[in-house]
C-alpha cells in the first residue's frame, strides 16, 4: 500500500466497514479491457457510468425518505414514485448498502450527486458498449450488469479481460462523506483483445448470410473464412443475430453461435476426403475410372441424382457421385476413411478456445455393416460443426498441412503438421475445381475471373425420434483461389423452405458472392480458368 494525500474527495465508492466510526475501504475499479479486430477497430468498449447506491442507516438517521423537493427530485430521477424510494431504503435499516440505479449516465450523476442527499452516494462503474451493433454479436457475446462475461468472446476471455480491482482506505466523517484519503492499492489493468476477425469481411460475410436465409426461408445458417496460410478466423457468421447493445427481445436461440455448436451430417462435403484417402492406399490413381452404375446394397438402391455408367476421380466429385466414393469406401478397410476423417479434425475440439464449441461426433463402434460403409463416405453417420468443416477446408487448401486454428491475432508463420502427402491433396484440390465449372454441381459457387475449388453438399436432418425427415441442410465449401489457395469458406443453410434445398443451388451462390467480395477486397490477384482445365474430363 502507498500513502495518499490527505484531502477530501466527496462521495463515492463502495464501503466495507473497518471500524463503526469513521474508516471504510473503497473498491477502485480496473475498466474492462477492450475487444478489437485484427486492425484495430473496436468491436467492445466500457463506457464509463455512475451506480446510486444508498446507505440505509444514515439515511434513517438524518430523517429518512421526505417530502422535500430534493428527495421527489431523486426519485424522478431514478423513474420511481416517492414511496418505493422510501420502501427500498426502509426495507433494510440497518444496512449500509443498496443500489438504487445502475448504468446511469455521468451527466444525470451529477445532477444526482449536486442534491446533496444524506447517505446517497455515488460509484464509478462502465457499462459496456459495442461499435459494431450486429456485427459479429454471435461471436463477441456480452457481459452482464456487474461487467462479467456471459456470453461468446466475452466469456472465453473473461478473465483477461476482467483486470483486478484496487482498493483505497478512506476516513468519513458523520454524514458519510470522505474527509482523508489514507492508503491505496492501485488496481491491475485488463488486457485488451485483439481477434483475427477483420470487421470488414466479417460484414460481407453476414450480409450474404442474412440475406441468404431470408430468401430461402431458412431456419438459420452459418459461415465461417478462415485464412489458410495462419489458420486464423476471419470472419464467424451465425443467423438469427441480435444487436448487443439492446438485447430487448432477443432469445436464447437468437444468442446461439451455430457456427460452433450446432452440428450436422456433413454430406457430400467429405467426398474430397474419400478420395485422398483411396488414393492414399493405392487404391486407384488419379486418372482411374471407376464403375458407378447403381447397386443395391442391404435392400438399399445406391445411386446417383444423374445416371453415369462410369466416372473419373474428377467426375466423381464434379457430378457429387454416392455409387463412385461409396465404392471406394466398400474397397478399404473403414479404419482408414475414420483415420482420415479424425486427422482432417472431425470428432475433435478445434481448440478455439470458445465456450459453447461442439466436438461433434465421429462413431467408435466394432461393427460396420455394409451400407454403414457406404454412407459414411458421402457424409452420413457423423456430426460436424460449421467451424470443423472449415478447418477441413482449409487443410485441404494447405494440401494436406493442418495448421490449428486461432479467433486471435498472430503473425505467420505458422507451423503445422502434416495429415496427407502434398501431392494427394493437390491433385484432389485441383479435381475440386470441376465442381464450379460447367457441367459440375457447384457451378453456382464460381467467383469470376478466378479459380476455385469447391464441393457441395446436401444432408437430410434427423429429427428428435432419430429419423430422417425431409428436412435438408445446404452447404458449400472451398478454397481459392485454387491456384494458390489463401482463404477457406464454408456456408450452411439449414433447412431451406422456399423450394430449392440442395447446396449446389442454396448455398453455393452464397459462397460466390462472399468469396468473390473478399477477393476482391484483398486485392488477390485474379488467377482466371485452369491452363489445363481441358484435362479435367468426367466420364468417359
Amino acid at each position: 500500500m502507498k500513502a495518499c494525500p490527505q484531502h477530501s474527495t466527496g462521495k463515492e465508492g463502495v464501503t466495507i466497514s473497518l471500524d463503526m466510526r469513521s474508516l471504510r475501504e473503497v473498491a477502485i475499479d480496473a475498466p474492462r479491457g477492450m475487444i478489437m479486430d485484427r486492425e484495430g477497430r473496436p468491436l467492445a468498449v466500457s463506457v464509463p457510468v455512475r451506480a446510486v447506491w444508498a446507505d440505509p442507516k444514515t439515511v434513517l438517521a438524518k430523517g429518512g425518505v421526505g417530502f422535500d423537493d430534493r428527495w421527489q427530485a431523486l426519485a424522478s430521477a431514478l423513474h420511481l414514485s416517492l414511496s418505493t424510494l422510501a420502501s427500498r431504503i426502509n426495507s433494510n435499516p440497518q444496512g449500509r448498502f443498496i443500489y438504487l440505479a445502475r448504468q446511469v449516465d455521468p451527466a444525470q450523476a451529477q445532477w444526482i450527486d449536486k442534491l446533496n442527499l444524506p447517505g446517497i452516494n455515488l460509484r464509478d462503474e462502465s457499462r459496456r458498449f459495442y461499435p459494431a451493433g450486429h456485427v459479429a454479436a454471435n461471436l463477441i457475446g456480452f457481459t452482464n450488469i456487474d461487467g462479467q462475461g456471459i456470453e461468446g468472446v466475452e466469456k472465453s476471455f473473461n478473465a483477461q479481460l476482467m483486470g483486478k480491482a484496487g482498493v483505497r482506505q478512506v476516513r468519513e466523517d458523520r454524514y458519510g462523506r470522505v474527509v482523508e484519503n489514507l492508503t491505496e492499492v492501485a488496481p491491475v489493468p485488463a488486457h485488451n483483445i485483439q481477434l483475427s476477425i477483420d470487421e470488414r469481411l466479417q460484414t460481407i460475410t453476414e450480409d450474404a448470410l442474412d440475406n441468404a436465409v431470408a430468401w430461402n426461408k431458412a431456419e438459420s445458417g452459418a459461415s465461417v473464412l478462415i485464412n489458410i496460410p495462419t489458420g486464423e478466423i476471419l470472419a464467424m457468421a451465425s443467423y438469427p443475430d441480435f444487436n448487443p447493445n439492446n438485447r430487448e427481445g432477443a432469445t436464447l436461440n437468437d444468442f446461439r453461435n451455430r457456427a460452433i455448436s450446432d452440428t450436422f451430417e456433413p454430406g457430400s462435403t467429405v467426398k474430397p476426403l474419400v478420395l485422398m484417402t483411396a488414393l492414399q492406399q493405392g487404391l486407384v490413381q488419379p486418372d482411374s475410372v471407376i464403375d458407378t452404375h447403381p447397386y443395391t446394397l442391404d435392400g438399399h438402391r445406391i445411386r446417383d441424382v444423374g445416371y453415369y455408367p462410369e466416372l473419373t476421380m474428377t467426375g466423381i466429385l464434379q457430378k457429387s457421385s454416392d455409387t463412385g466414393v461409396s465404392r471406394l469406401s466398400l474397397a478399404m478397410p473403414i479404419q482408414h476413411l475414420i483415420d482420415t476423417y479424425r486427422n482432417f479434425g472431425f470428432g475433435t475440439n478445434t481448440g478455439l478456445g470458445l465456450t459453447g464449441e461442439s466436438s461433434g461426433l465421429l462413431p467408435q463402434r466394432k461393427f460396420w455393416s455394409q451400407l454403414d460403409r457406404a454412407t459414411f463416405a458421402f457424409g452420413y453417420g457423423l456430426m460436424v460443426t460449421p467451424l470443423q468443416l472449415a478447418h477441413v477446408y482449409a487443410t485441404i487448401g494447405g494440401y494436406g498441412l493442418e495448421r490449428p486454428l486461432s479467433i486471435t491475432r498472430i503473425d505467420p508463420p505458422v507451423i503445422g503438421h502434416r495429415v496427407m502427402p502434398e501431392k494427394i491433396a493437390h491433385e484432389v484440390e485441383h479435381m475440386m475445381e470441376s465442381v464450379a465449372l460447367p457441367g459440375g454441381g457447384g457451378v453456382k459457387a464460381a467467383v469470376r475471373d478466378y479459380r476455385v475449388a469447391v464441393k457441395t453438399g446436401t444432408a437430410k436432418k434427423i429429427d428428435d425420434s432419430g429419423k430422417y425427415v425431409d428436412k435438408y441442410v445446404a452447404y458449400t465449401a472451398g478454397v481459392a483461389p485454387a491456384s494458390d489457395p489463401r482463404f477457406a469458406l464454408v456456408v450452411v443453410i439449414n433447412d431451406p423452405q422456399n423450394g430449392a434445398y440442395y447446396g449446389g443451388a442454396v448455398s453455393a451462390p452464397v459462397f460466390s458472392e462472399i468469396m468473390g467480395n473478399v477477393l476482391r477486397l484483398e486485392n488477390v490477384k485474379p488467377d482466371g480458368l485452369p491452363a489445363d482445365s481441358g484435362h479435367l474430363i468426367v466420364m468417359r
